[in-house]
């Protein structure tokens, strides 16, 4: 689609920023679905857990590497092993209802099957985060149509070219939106599937 905005001086940087401030909330999204458990093991179910390392935050995937050997099994080998022991609590008390278990050197990170009423919470757990994204989209688009309200107060725009604008950037919020659900219901599919 060709840009309205972008032929227009006053709001060629405003089309680039909306859309790049769309994307990256798309973007984040998608980063957060990876992390959703499935029932399938995966290196990211354990990116939101923290481990308090000599008195800060850190994320587990910098203290140790994480592979996923078995469908149903993730390993973490810790850089340090003396903080085995602090991975494997920061692992159980994740809120992700895993029972890590520890050799002194690797942690082994079971995956138990997710139940029915489990996976009916993950997904009701996942639609308040789409709406949580959907409404960032909204806001940005917000912003663009201040912006653009603004420019043709102070003439920098034709009524016209306000008109125009003001539909590009509801095509772009439209279209950023619609990703957010395509990536949703794939992502529901995935979890619903036994």
């Amino acid at each position: 689609m060709a840009s309205v905005m972008a032929n227009i001086p006053a709001l060629k940087d405003l089309h680039q920023d909306l859309k790049r401030r769309m994307e990256k909330s798309v973007e984040e999204f998608r980063t957060h679905l990876l992390g959703v458990r499935t029932g399938r093991a995966s290196v990211h179910m354990l990116d939101n857990i923290r481990v308090d390392y000599y008195g800060s935050e850190m994320p587990i995937n910098q203290l140790a590497q994480i592979n996923t050997p078995e469908p149903q099994l993730i390993v973490v080998q810790p850089f340090d092993l003396g903080v085995v022991g602090l991975i494997e609590k920061a692992i159980r008390t994740g809120g992700q209802g895993f029972n890590p278990m520890h050799d002194g050197k690797i942690i082994r990170v079971p995956i138990p099957p997710m139940t029915e009423d489990r996976r009916k919470e993950v997904v009701k757990q996942l639609s308040s985060t789409v709406e949580d994204h959907k409404t960032a989209i909204r806001n940005i688009r917000r912003d663009g149509n201040d912006q653009i309200k603004k420019a043709a107060k102070d003439k920098a725009i034709s009524a016209d070219d306000e008109k125009r604008a003001t539909e590009e950037v509801q095509q772009l919020t439209d279209a950023e939106i619609k990703r957010i659900d395509e990536l949703f219901k794939a992502k529901e599919k995935e979890i619903l599937t036994i």
